[in-house]
């Protein structure tokens, strides 16, 4: 293959994938999970593990970047991994990773093969049980990493024989540091307003910020936050503002009519109540009690919502609930 199609796969990659970190000290946030992993590929004896935590923050990248490590070039004989998208019943644990821990491979002294399964908590409880005496007999020549969303979906007899590794969404800071760098490297044209925009609809998932801005960028060729709220098609988040500030006045006109814009957009309630709660929760004008009692009326609207009720009347009702909060019965009393 010539340089020139080389370079042009290159440029063709998802940028997740362009700037997928290969070192471990390269990986964003979760500072002293990530600090454990270069231990461990400091000393070469890695145990089995478990890394839990919400999609798009790194699990399977620490866990990549950890065998990379510890094996070096010989990763590519000596790593088995196995996603969810496999077929991963019990045949697949006694016949393709019973066949893989059999397999001999020369590696260097004190280091392990590394089976890694993806998602692991999508694993039917069959094949969970298969491989728990699969992990005990092949112990000498190969190690498991198994990363999912919620580890209490492994059985117990797998978490008693892994360490358990736990991820924390990343904080809005460790998202944008990585996004200035990629922006740097991929010559993007971009405000301030247009990161905060992504950063806001990531919600601590670093693969959603980063396709977001990759979209956003192939679509406009410039990041602003109107751009990207239209690549992402959520509620402008300034539109649930001024509601909000509506509300604060007990202004339910004007706070109707901001919903009602959102709805008549195409916007479905289950979208507004999502970016209602964000903006709430954000928000830095809202005193404490006042915002905890908006989301608990946000939540039960959510469950209405969730049973089938979408239609705008639960969202102007919420909307006059938040207002009464503001300006409560007993005051009319007076006013009357």
């Amino acid at each position: 293959m010539s340089s020139s199609s080389t370079t042009l796969n290159s440029q063709e990659l998802p940028w997740v994938e362009k700037h997928r970190p290969i070192l471990i000290k390269d990986i964003t946030g979760n500072e002293e999970t990530v600090s454990r992993l270069q231990v461990i590929a400091q000393d070469g004896n890695m145990p089995n593990l478990i890394i839990a935590g919400p999609p798009g923050i790194g699990k399977t990248t620490s866990i990549m970047c950890l065998a990379h490590e510890l094996l070096g070039d010989a990763a590519k004989d000596a790593v088995l991994e196995l996603n969810a998208s496999d077929d991963r019943g019990i045949d697949v644990v006694r016949n393709r990773i019973k066949m893989f821990a059999q397999t001999k491979i020369t590696l260097p002294a004190g280091r392990h093969k590394i089976i890694i399964l993806d998602e692991a908590d999508s694993m039917t409880a069959g094949a969970q049980q298969a491989l728990r005496r699969t992990m005990e007999l092949y112990s000498n020549t190969t190690r498991f990493a198994l990363a999912c969303n919620i580890s209490n979906k492994i059985i117990e007899p797998i978490q008693s024989r892994c360490a358990i590794l736990r991820y924390n969404k990343l904080d809005d800071k460790q998202i944008l540091k990585r996004l200035l760098e990629i922006c740097e490297m991929e010559n993007v044209k971009y405000n301030a307003e247009g990161l905060e925009a992504i950063i806001f609809t990531s919600e601590g998932d670093m693969r959603q910020a980063i396709n977001n801005l990759q979209s956003t960028w192939s679509g406009f060729q410039f990041v602003n936050a109107e751009n990207v709220f239209k690549i992402c098609d959520q509620p402008n988040p300034v539109v649930i503002q001024k509601v909000i500030e509506y509300i604060l006045k007990s202004n339910v006109d004007g706070a109707m009519d901001g919903i009602t814009v959102l709805f008549d957009q195409g916007y479905s309630p289950m979208d507004i109540i999502g970016t209602l709660f964000k903006v709430i929760k954000y928000s830095n004008g809202i005193p404490e009690y006042l915002r905890l009692e908006f989301i608990k009326e946000i939540g039960i609207t959510h469950v209405k919502v969730l049973d089938g009720c979408q239609s705008l009347l639960q969202l102007q009702g919420l909307v006059a609930r938040l207002c009464r909060l503001i300006f409560p019965p007993e005051k009319f009393k007076n006013i009357i």
